[in-house]
């Protein structure tokens, strides 16, 4: 890529980044969602696929370990971490059912599911939504391209304004990293 096209590529970003400040108000509603479940003893569970179960690793790290903060650990499970559960709920049940499975064993209803996808499309995502749905678990979406079928099957949906991969997943990184701040802050009372 040319030097004009990284900059290009900068510029549309930030236009997207623009674009997404309109979802501010669902994002603060999800920011206390977080800290309501964290402070009632429940759980965050992230899932995603590809990039996006990179990005539910990571921020599950945040919550446990820390973010900006030295605080105590917070409950946050990555649903995308546990190889032989995956392996096996793939072979013996079909991929469509990894995540869902695993809501189906772990999740309660003071828990919240976090799903990261791009599209809104993914089987096992959607899967995922709607044994949430069976379980009692609200849920969160962040997502893209309109939101796909994903959107519908969960209690908030944030789709950033994009049809491309990148730079969906950089500004619902960012949202996240912004949401994991406004928790702490919220949980320190600072």
């Amino acid at each position: 890529m040319s030097g004009s096209g990284i900059e290009q590529g900068l510029d549309e970003l930030a236009a997207v980044a623009r674009a997404s400040k309109a979802l501010s108000p669902q994002v603060h509603r999800v920011a206390r969602r977080y800290v309501e479940v964290l402070r009632g003893g429940g759980t965050l569970f992230f899932c995603g696929n590809g990039g996006s179960a990179a990005d539910a690793q990571h921020l599950a790290a945040e919550y446990v370990v820390r973010y900006d903060a030295d605080r105590r650990p917070l409950a946050g499970v990555a649903l995308t971490t546990d190889s032989s559960v995956l392996t096996a709920g793939a072979n013996d049940l079909g991929f469509e059912r990894v995540f869902a499975r695993q809501v189906e064993a772990l999740c309660r209803k003071e828990d919240l599911l976090i799903v990261h996808s791009t599209s809104g499309q993914s089987a096992n995502l959607l899967a995922a939504a709607r044994a949430a749905r069976v379980v009692g678990v609200s849920t969160i979406a962040f997502l893209g391209k309109g939101g796909g079928a994903l959107a519908s099957l969960v209690d908030e949906a944030i789709v950033i304004p994009s049809d491309r991969t990148s730079q969906i997943q950089l500004i619902q990184m960012a949202r996240q990293h912004l949401i994991v701040e406004s928790v702490e802050r919220e949980l320190l009372g600072g």
